[in-house]
């Protein structure tokens, strides 16, 4: 099986949970599938939640000066339009991921931002003055490969990666932390190595972990809930339990573990 693998990482990231917006926004502790797709499709240039909008405003706007059948036939546009997944998400939704945290025990440090949103029709408070306080990763930094599926897609976004090019600019949840790409190569990986861990982020109830901690090292286990892919009528998140820890796995009914260069990775 054939892939490609780079580093991914920025001085800053902020993946916001979309269930917490009182007193601040946090983040998730690692870039999850959905934001990683997003990424990937920025670099070859497919579109994403802003073109999809733009599409639906200019049907609608459309709509309220047409008559008749052209009125009924935009309609029926919208509503397949509404139906539609992002772009990114439609073409890259079968790619089979990797990700493995390049951080102690696969934790970043993290640290509350406060900043002001003055645009004037942010708050109703008076100046229109939104104080927004927002979790930001510090310095994170992931291995990421990616399976060859030899569709069109996964040909382009190799070529991309490998000459370092991008059509728009990949960034690590929000404009305001542009992300890094480096250390680009393809790569071999091979069947899966029995008896020892998974290296990378994995989906908890595809393998069994060992109860005995390792000989001569630390033991650590890290698990948090994070979006796996977008729900199909409303494209809310749905979610998964992920692991990362440097505990052996003793059964595995998943196929979708390889090696490379002697660890484990587990693609979702």
């Amino acid at each position: 099986m054939k892939g490609v693998s780079f580093r991914l990482s920025g001085k800053t990231a902020c993946f916001r949970k979309p269930d917490v917006n009182q007193f601040a926004y946090f983040s998730y502790n690692n870039i999850h599938k959905p934001a990683l797709l997003g990424l990937l499709g920025s670099i070859i240039g497919l579109g994403g939640y802003t073109q999809l909008h733009d599409k639906k405003a200019l049907i609608k706007e459309k709509i309220k000066k047409a008559k008749g059948k052209d009125k009924k036939a935009l309609q029926e546009e919208l509503r397949i339009l509404e139906e539609d997944y992002p772009q990114f998400y439609e073409k890259l939704k079968g790619l089979k991921v990797s990700i493995t945290p390049l951080a102690p025990y696969g934790y970043f440090a993290k640290k509350i931002q406060v900043f002001n949103n003055s645009v004037g029709y942010a708050s109703k408070e008076m100046g229109g003055n939104l104080i927004v306080r927002e979790q930001w990763l510090e310095n994170p930094e992931w291995q990421i490969i990616i399976l060859d599926d030899k569709t069109d897609e996964y040909i382009k976004l190799q070529e991309y990666l490998i000459e370092k090019k991008s059509i728009f600019i990949p960034y690590l949840g929000k404009n305001d932390h542009p992300a890094t790409i480096d250390k680009v190569k393809e790569i071999e990986l091979s069947a899966s190595i029995d008896g020892i861990k998974i290296s990378s982020l994995f989906i908890e109830n595809k393998c069994e972990i060992s109860n005995m901690p390792p000989r001569g090292e630390l033991s650590y286990f890290f698990k948090e809930v994070s979006p796996m892919r977008l729900q199909e009528e409303y494209h809310f998140y749905e979610y998964e339990n992920l692991i990362f820890t440097n505990h052996k796995i003793v059964q595995n009914s998943s196929n979708n573990i390889y090696s490379f260069e002697q660890e484990n990775y587990f693609f979702m």
